[in-house]
Parts: structure tokens; C-alpha cells; sequence
């Protein structure tokens, strides 16, 4: 009954400890007023069954009793509290840039680049919860594959669609990039950026990538760069009369390229020569580009006195009503 309930005084309540007092003393007066009659022989009366009044004699004096409970209950004054919190986000747009060019199959990562891009980035998307993330792939041409979106269900189902082949081979990242930008220089969140994942040299596209770094910087889009391959040489399947082979390829990445575009827009530049260090990378990102979230903490009292107190009353006015009346005692 009490479980949900505190008082503001609560100190009030040790005045319920006079309850006991007022029952042992109503109990050692009698319980009632004897009123004395002389007769020669009482006998005559005890064949007489006592009536409903000498049953209920005691009513009031119970009545009166719980109406002094309830008084001093009111008097402590029972609350009842609800509490919880109010979150206030602030929300990052992410656009998730991917190259999706012939040497992203190289297999110098486990199983080659591309799916080990594709696995990271699903991670890095699976931790965010309140951000809009969007993604663009770009080989010789740059399109969005999936608008920014807080619906991580369907842009992950369309990240797993993403494959090598879907767009002429080459690699635009001036083309990438501005596509990105297009994509955040609308949104109002407090925070935009753009992270760029690629293992080549600008060699297609129309849109110089220092152009569109210097776009970004306009907008206040931060921009982090990912050169994706090992160091020196990978390995690189190719399909035969005889089957899937191996060449070892030169891994070519602009990284100055990549450090200039991250430079410009207060970004960071990152080079990922395997699985785990392109895990450790998004890892970092994560935590430089966290949402930040307010909470306020509430507590509403609701006071519970009233019922209290009206409940006294009707018992006080039942045992004056009694008292007074059908139990009243003569003389």
C-alpha cells in the first residue's frame, strides 16, 4: 500500500504510536460507562440475549480511532514521485564514401579489400544510434547508393549489395567527394563529415578532389581519408583459360592527396595496410565523432493527502452520527 508512497514529515507518523495508548486506556476504564442499578437478583436479566446496541457499543470509539490514523497520515503528508529523463542529441550526418573500383578486389586484406571495407563500415554503422549515415560508391563515376537515413536496417541491406563492377572501372575521388558534399550541405545537424575509403590515384572524373576538399571546408563538412592496401606489392586475382590466378600488383595510393583533402577540411588521414589496423581506424572515428547527448533528470511530487484527510472526516462524522444517535448512551 505504502510502496509507491513517502512523506514529507515523515517525523509526523511516531504520533500514531498514541493509538495503542488511547486503546488500553479505553479498555481498562471498561469500555464504556457502567451505570448502576440496584435490584435484589440479577437473574432475571440473564436470559435475555443482548441486543444489536450492546453489540456495537464500541463502534465509535473504533470509528474515532481511525479517523485520528488517517488525520495524522494526512498530517505527514503522503507523496507520490514520478521520475525519468529527457535525452537531447546531437545528431552527426555521415556520408560514407567507398571506392568500388577493379583494385578494391585485390587480396591483400581477408577476403579482399572491398568486403573488408564492407564488413568494417557495417560494424561502424551498427554502432551509431541516433545519426543519419548515408553511403556513396565511386569507381569512374560517383553515385549515391543510399541517402542519408537513420533506417540502419536498409542502408546495411544496400551496403551488402555493393560489389565491384556495378560502375565502369577507375577511380574519381574528386567525383566522390563532391557527391558526398552534396549529399551533407543541406543537413542542420551540428556536426557533418565525410569518410572517404580508397586504394588509387585520382585518374577519372571531372571534379578536381582539392576542389571538392575546399567545397567541403565551406560547408564545415570534416572529412577523414582511408588509403586502403599494404605496403609495396598485393596480390591480384585474375581470371584464366585455366582458372583464377594470382599477379602481384604495385599498391598505388595518393596518399598527399589524401592527407591535402583531410588536411583542408580539419580531418584526419589514415593508411590501412589489413584488416585489424582498418578496424582500429573506424574505431577511432567512432570515438572522435560521437554524438553528444544531453540528459536532464526530472522528479514530479503528487500529494496523496486529500484522500487521506476526507477519509478521516467521514470516519469522525460517522462516529458523531452514532454517538449521537442510534448508539447514544442514557443517561
Amino acid at each position: 500500500m505504502f510502496s509507491d508512497i513517502s512523506f514529507a514529515y515523515p517525523w509526523v507518523l511516531y504520533f500514531l504510536l498514541i493509538i495503542p495508548l488511547l486503546v488500553s486506556y479505553y479498555i481498562m476504564r471498561g469500555g464504556k460507562r457502567e451505570n448502576h442499578i440496584i435490584f435484589s437478583s440479577l437473574n432475571p436479566f440473564k436470559a435475555i440475549p443482548a441486543g444489536w446496541r450492546e453489540k456495537f457499543r464500541h463502534l465509535p470509539f473504533i470509528l474515532r480511532m481511525l479517523a485520528i490514523i488517517l488525520f495524522i497520515i494526512a498530517a505527514a503528508r503522503p507523496q507520490s514521485f514520478t521520475s525519468g529523463e529527457n535525452v537531447f542529441s546531437e545528431g552527426i550526418d555521415i556520408a560514407m564514401v567507398l571506392d568500388i573500383s577493379g583494385s578494391m578486389l585485390a587480396e591483400d586484406f581477408s577476403p579482399n579489400r572491398l568486403e573488408a571495407a564492407k564488413t568494417v563500415i557495417k560494424n561502424f554503422i551498427s554502432d551509431r544510434q541516433s545519426d543519419r549515415i548515408g553511403l556513396v560508391i565511386f569507381s569512374r563515376e560517383a553515385f549515391t547508393q543510399c541517402p542519408l537515413t537513420i533506417d540502419y536496417n536498409v542502408l546495411t541491406g544496400l551496403l551488402r549489395e555493393v560489389k565491384s563492377g556495378m560502375i565502369e572501372d577507375g577511380t574519381a575521388i574528386g567525383n566522390a567527394v563532391a557527391n558526398g558534399v552534396n549529399r551533407l550541405k543541406d543537413s542542420n545537424a551540428k556536426s557533418r563529415i565525410l569518410i572517404l575509403v580508397t586504394d588509387g590515384v585520382n585518374n577519372a572524373g571531372e571534379v578536381n578532389p582539392f576542389s571538392a576538399a575546399e567545397i567541403a571546408k565551406t560547408f564545415g563538412i570534416r572529412i577523414y581519408t582511408i588509403g586502403v592496401g599494404t605496403i609495396g606489392e598485393a596480390p591480384y586475382p585474375v581470371q584464366t583459360a585455366f582458372g583464377k590466378r594470382y599477379q602481384m600488383v604495385p599498391v598505388e595510393i595518393d596518399e598527399n592527396l589524401l592527407k591535402k583533402i583531410a588536411s583542408e577540411t580539419n580531418g584526419k588521414y589514415y593508411r590501412a595496410v589489413n584488416n585489424r589496423k582498418l578496424e582500429e581506424i573506424y574505431k577511432e572515428i567512432d570515438k572522435l565523432e560521437r554524438t553528444k547527448i544531453e540528459v536532464t533528470s526530472y522528479r514530479n511530487a503528487r500529494e496523496l493527502f486529500y484522500p487521506w484527510i476526507g477519509a478521516g472526516f467521514i470516519f469522525l462524522l460517522l462516529e458523531i452520527f452514532f454517538s449521537k444517535t442510534i448508539l447514544r448512551r442514557i443517561p
